[in-house]
């Protein structure tokens, strides 16, 4: 045991309370400890504060609820050939099987992916449906009677390339008054 002084080596309880004297070069050097102590404590509270705000303000707490549906980011996949602007952002869309927190979520993967089903929900994105924009019908091409009946179908075409022209009926029709009086007008013969 130490008889007078303070190795810093050594728990304090090393220390004897008995003695009276404590070399000042110890005593000084346990204040200056203590102050780095306390400094080193301010920092790494600091340094946690600021990591907090930083995830806090671009963390997104997932939407995602179990047997969803969601599309995987390909950004980390090795496995896909081919040059990469040609690659697809996104593939899918997968079954949502559980949620692990709000940090990972697995993912039913089909066979030929071969990587890990647990994702960082971040990346995975909602696919996209059919909305109402997509089908918009551009005009009204021609008419028919089926079998002699009075309602009539209309064949349309749809504004966006990618839908197939398609028989409807009148009713079906979104503003079916407007595209109607227009299909009528040049369809008949200009004088």
């Amino acid at each position: 045991m130490l008889q007078k002084g303070w190795n810093p080596q050594l728990p304090t309880d090393t220390l004897r309370k008995y003695l009276i004297e404590v070399h000042p070069t110890a005593s000084s050097f346990k204040i200056m400890l203590d102050k780095v102590k306390n400094h080193a404590k301010q920092c790494g509270d600091g340094a946690f504060n600021y990591a907090k705000q930083m995830w806090d303000k671009s963390h997104k707490v997932p939407h995602f609820k179990v047997r969803d549906l969601a599309l995987v980011s390909t950004m980390k996949f090795n496995n896909i050939r081919g040059p990469k602007k040609l690659k697809d952002s996104y593939v899918g869309p997968f079954v949502i099987v559980s949620l692990h927190g709000t940090n990972a979520v697995q993912v039913e993967l089909s066979a030929d992916k071969e990587l890990f089903p647990l994702r960082n929900p971040a990346p995975l994105t909602v696919p996209p449906m059919e909305q109402d924009e997509d089908r918009n019908i551009k005009k009204v091409i021609k008419e028919r009677r089926l079998r002699g009946k009075n309602p009539r179908e209309y064949l349309v075409r749809y504004r966006n390339p990618v839908h197939e022209d398609e028989w409807l009926a009148e009713s079906e029709i979104y503003d079916s008054d407007k595209l109607l009086r227009r299909f009528r007008h040049e369809r008949r013969p200009q004088a």
